[in-house]
């Protein structure tokens, strides 16, 4: 054995039968989970043990949807005094004019680091954004996620409808749409891993029906049946959302979406806070998956997505993040709570419990992705995928349940999380020794659309 984690107060295995293990342990070789027992069966020897005791033990979290470019804005509040239209139009300029291999690949270490410290083990990115002269930015994020160790879904995003057609970014933001499609095939080809223990896999993602065009929707999932990769976009975002559909194209948002042949569990979709009883209804019969964004949507006033309807439906509903010019934090853990919240305030206090929200933070993600077999849960066979939250001190202090206690109490972060069988966040505190240093370029970087936007 490469790993062991041992004793642990409560292992949440998250898999079909949502077995639970007082004092359970579970163990690791060549990056996939070999072994998960009870307190009274016997350990295996390994090269590596951790100690689990007083803590909860879950599958490392998974992250639906995410613009890591962001944090170089993060947190200006006269951007988020603007719903998300005008909120988009006021930082397109700075992130367009600024955007290099550079600041995506410290934008992307940094965000990554960030979800690690919150037990995030996959995540995926949408990055839309591609200046000219921009240099390859795809390449950039996978190499951060490389060194960090991250298991990693980037998606190639991408706008080709700029003002002067109608659409919301700068015509200097915008891509040819024939040559949106050869990168597509490029970026595929080069770095999406098949394999089950996939550490790289790719989406293809074109940014939303106010960036893109209708052919470029139907022509992108196109290519992605014929390339086998998945689908993602922004989808019934708001209410300006909705009257933009109508405007431009006669029909709301989802009808849109099955319009240009995205209705398919190929396909996951990022906030769905506006559709309808019988658009859910479809959503779900289809199989598509949502990224649910409790945050960002709270900020930007765009509304609650229907999430316990959703989920009824047959929708695979998971956590995302967004950019951190809107939800701030990267923090899985936040979004968990914060959607077991928004749960029971808009649909009752049964309409949710901890362990549901766990479910959508794990099994709920890797379903959106594609990988609901091997990523999301703690089963012989998965992979190596961890999250090690210690459940001591004051804030835990009365807790019976584990489960209910490591959402509901808190604020927490990870004592540990191990990525394919590796410690990436060891006792709290990123493994990797260069996140001071990555800090200070990262601001040098983030001071540049500062002077843009201020």
């Amino acid at each position: 054995m490469d790993l062991i984690v041992v004793g642990a107060e409560l292992l949440a295995t998250v898999n079909d039968a949502g077995d639970e293990h007082r004092g359970g342990w579970l163990a690791i070789a060549d990056g996939v989970i070999v072994a998960v027992g009870h307190s009274t069966d016997p350990l295996p020897p390994a090269a590596e043990q951790i100690d689990a005791s007083g803590c909860l033990v879950t599958p490392g979290l998974v992250n639906t949807h995410h613009h890591l470019y962001q944090n170089l804005t993060r947190a200006w509040a006269p951007m988020t005094d603007k719903p998300l239209f005008g909120w988009l139009e006021a930082l397109y300029p700075a992130w367009t004019d600024n955007l290099d291999e550079e600041a995506v690949y410290l934008a992307a270490w940094v965000g990554l680091a960030e979800l690690a410290l919150s037990g995030c083990t996959t995540s995926t990115d949408h990055h839309y954004i591609h200046p000219a002269g921009a240099g390859d930015l795809l390449a950039a994020e996978i190499s951060a996620a490389q060194e960090l160790g991250m298991r990693f879904h980037p998606t190639f995003g991408s706008m080709s409808v700029g003002r002067s057609a109608g659409g919301l970014p700068p015509d200097r933001a915008v891509l040819d749409e024939d040559d949106i499609l050869a990168r597509s095939v490029e970026h595929v080809q080069r770095w999406h891993d098949r394999s089950p223990t996939a550490m790289v896999r790719i989406g293809l993602a074109p940014c939303s029906p106010f960036s893109v065009s209708p052919d470029l929707m139907r022509r992108t999932a196109e290519l992605a049946e014929r390339l086998d990769v998945r689908l993602h976009t922004h989808l019934a975002e708001n209410d300006e959302d909705d009257s933009y559909s109508l405007e431009k194209f006669g029909m709301r948002p989802v009808d849109y979406f099955a319009e240009v042949g995205w209705m398919t569990d190929r396909a996951w979709a990022a906030h769905v806070v506006k559709p309808n009883g019988e658009e859910i209804a479809r959503l779900g019969a289809a199989g598509v998956g949502i990224a649910h964004c409790p945050s960002s949507n709270m900020i930007l006033g765009s509304g609650i997505a229907p999430v316990a309807a959703m989920t009824a439906a047959g929708c695979a509903v998971g956590l995302g993040c967004d950019g951190s010019s809107s939800a701030d934090a990267a923090s899985l853990w936040l979004e968990a709570r914060t959607a077991l919240l928004q749960a029971k305030l808009t649909s009752g206090p049964a309409s949710m419990t901890a362990r549901q929200a766990l479910q959508i933070a794990t099994r709920g993600g890797a379903r959106c992705l594609g990988r609901q077999s091997e990523v999301g849960q703690l089963a012989v066979g998965a992979v190596g995928d961890v999250a090690v939250w210690d459940l001591s001190g004051p804030s835990y202090a009365g807790v019976g349940d584990p489960v209910e206690g490591w959402l509901r109490c808190g604020p927490t972060a990870a004592k540990h999380t191990i990525v394919a069988g590796r410690v990436v966040v060891r006792d709290g505190s990123l493994v990797d020794g260069r996140l001071t240093e990555r800090l200070a370029a990262h601001r040098r970087v983030a001071e540049r659309f500062q002077r843009i936007i201020s």
